[in-house]
Order: C-alpha cells, then structure tokens, then sequence
C-alpha cells in the first residue's frame, strides 16, 4: 500500500499498524540498503514479523551467499528501525518523513549473534523481532531470523499470529532456523549531532 496523504499516514500510526505499508515509506533507507521487503505481522508495543529475498546486488562478490552481517543490518531494519520510527511518530504526531528531518536511526550496539544456517539467492527468509526495551528514542530487539518454506503465502500466514506466539517464536517446523539475535540495539540520533562532527 501506497500511503498518499499525511492523514493517512497519522491514521495508521495512530490507529493501525505497519502492516501493507511499504518499507520504502517508512524507512530513510535507499533502494540499494533496504533490506525489508514487506511487514507481515505487527504489533506496536510488542514486536514485528518482516520478509526479505536477497537481491543480485546483495550475493555479488560473495558466493551466492547473503552475508552474516547482512543479515544483521536487515533485522535491525525490520525491528529496531521500522518499531521505534512508528512508536516515535505515534509520540511525535508526525510522518516518517517529517521524523527524518529531526532524526537519524543509529546502531548502538549488538549483544549476541549465533548463525545456524546460511541464505542465498532466491531464498526468502522473515526477521521475528520482540521489543525488550523502548525509552528515550532507544530501542533494543531479541530475535530470530527464519528461511521461509518455498512457496508459502507469508501474508496468509501471519494474518492471525498473537503477541504469545511470537514471543514463543511459535512457527511451523517447516521454517528453518537461520540465526538467534539478542540486544540489538538503536537509538534516534538529533539530526544535529551528526551535522556537529563535519
């Protein structure tokens, strides 16, 4: 979904979730670091279920393989990112656009990663996040990043998941584990720190 207007956007924030809307309007991301592709399940104060596919560009010059630290960057994306600039434009009664005039989103740490199975080119894989903690524009994920079996309908799927069952991570056994993510970790950074250190 395409959101057109400024009320239409203040109407999903307020009222509904990131659910049909594009990544492409929610994040200040460009089109070769985007690494969501669409948010499946979300559930504002608890966490989010986003899909992405590897691209060409992101195996280049490494085997065919979406690298470990790809991986990373898109869940961080699809949680970190996507949940704290819905919760801080709730807060803030605006539009990711009029947030990213104030803001930039900053990694600040990770905890633990551990990596159970690779992604490669054609695979399709989902980013299971649950917000640990939100305060003063921080927030930080625990997770779980998943192969999707080929040929499943993810909107589908998800169109009835709960808050208990993503922190149960409970999913069909036909989803493969691809890694387990703790404390990772971002903030909303003002604009003009970033604009000081030139």
């Amino acid at each position: 979904m395409i959101i057109g207007t400024r009320e239409e956007y203040l109407d999903i924030i307020h009222n509904g979730t990131l659910v049909g809307v594009s990544p492409t309007q929610v994040m200040l991301h460009g089109p070769t670091k985007l690494l969501v592709d669409t948010y499946h399940w979300h559930s504002p104060k608890t966490g989010i279920v986003a899909s992405y596919s590897p691209k060409e560009m992101d195996v280049h010059d490494h085997f065919g393989i979406f690298r470990g630290v790809d991986q990373v960057e898109s869940f961080a994306q699809a949680t970190i990112v996507s949940c704290a600039t819905f919760l801080e434009c709730r807060k803030n009664n605006c539009t990711p656009d009029e947030l990213k005039d104030k803001f930039i989103p900053a990694f600040i740490s990770i905890g633990n990663v551990n990596f159970h199975y690779y992604l490669e080119l054609g695979d399709t894989f989902i980013c299971m996040g649950h917000i640990t903690f939100y305060k003063w524009r921080q927030m930080v994920c625990d997770g779980r990043i998943y192969k999707v079996p080929k040929g499943l309908n993810l909107d589908e799927y998800f169109k009835d998941f709960t808050d208990e069952r993503l922190l149960n991570y409970d999913i069909s056994k036909d989803f493969k584990l691809v890694a387990e993510l703790s404390g990772i970790t971002g903030r909303a950074i003002l604009i003009e720190l970033f604009k000081k250190a030139e």
